[in-house]
């Protein structure tokens, strides 16, 4: 069984452990050992972000993927660790090139039960390649909503600075588009 309130104690312990990000990852690791529990606590109705815990310290946000959405490249400039509880989530890492451009690396599939941890200065792009809602829990190590970032897009693939409307308009678009608002 799932429980979110043991769940969200246990990371917040973990930011005071010698390595937080390892802490971090156990703890996700042993929710996503059991996801159909994950899915049964918090999944949500439609995609979208709910904040489940915010601090200078550690973020953790529950992130539902509309079918075929997809996110453009964006950093998050702390360490992160992904786990997946329902669906898939397509990730497409990059790199800065010498102009600053954006270089595609090897990407990475998640599936339900998959945990992946990210570092302070990976780049990447999200997408849902499933016909149904993917769920994802996100764990932040710092305070990801003040933390300046950048995007690349929408549109050209120009560094810009993060924009929570646009992102917000993503999940929006890929809700209408799924039938799941009208």
């Amino acid at each position: 069984m799932f429980d979110l309130d043991s769940f969200l104690a246990e990371l917040t312990a973990s930011t005071a452990e010698s390595d937080p990000r390892r802490a971090a990852r156990d703890v996700v690791d042993k929710a996503m050992a059991t996801p159909r529990a994950v899915v049964g606590a918090i999944s949500l109705p439609t995609g979208g972000i709910s904040m489940l815990h915010h601090s200078p310290q550690l973020t953790v946000i529950n992130v539902a993927w509309a079918p075929g959405m997809q996110v453009m490249p964006h950093d998050h400039r702390m360490w992160a660790i992904i786990g997946i509880y329902a669906g898939a989530e397509d990730n497409r890492f990059f790199t800065r090139g010498d102009g600053g451009e954006l270089v595609e690396r090897a990407g990475r599939r998640l599936d339900a039960g998959d945990v992946c941890v990210l570092g302070s200065d990976t780049i990447h792009a999200v997408a849902n390649p499933t016909d149904r809602l993917t769920g994802a829990i996100h764990v932040y190590g710092g305070d990801f909503v003040n933390q300046p970032r950048s995007q690349w897009g929408p549109g050209e693939l120009v560094e810009r600075p993060y924009d929570m409307a646009d992102i917000t308009r993503q999940f929006q678009d890929a809700n209408v588009a799924a039938g799941l608002l009208p």
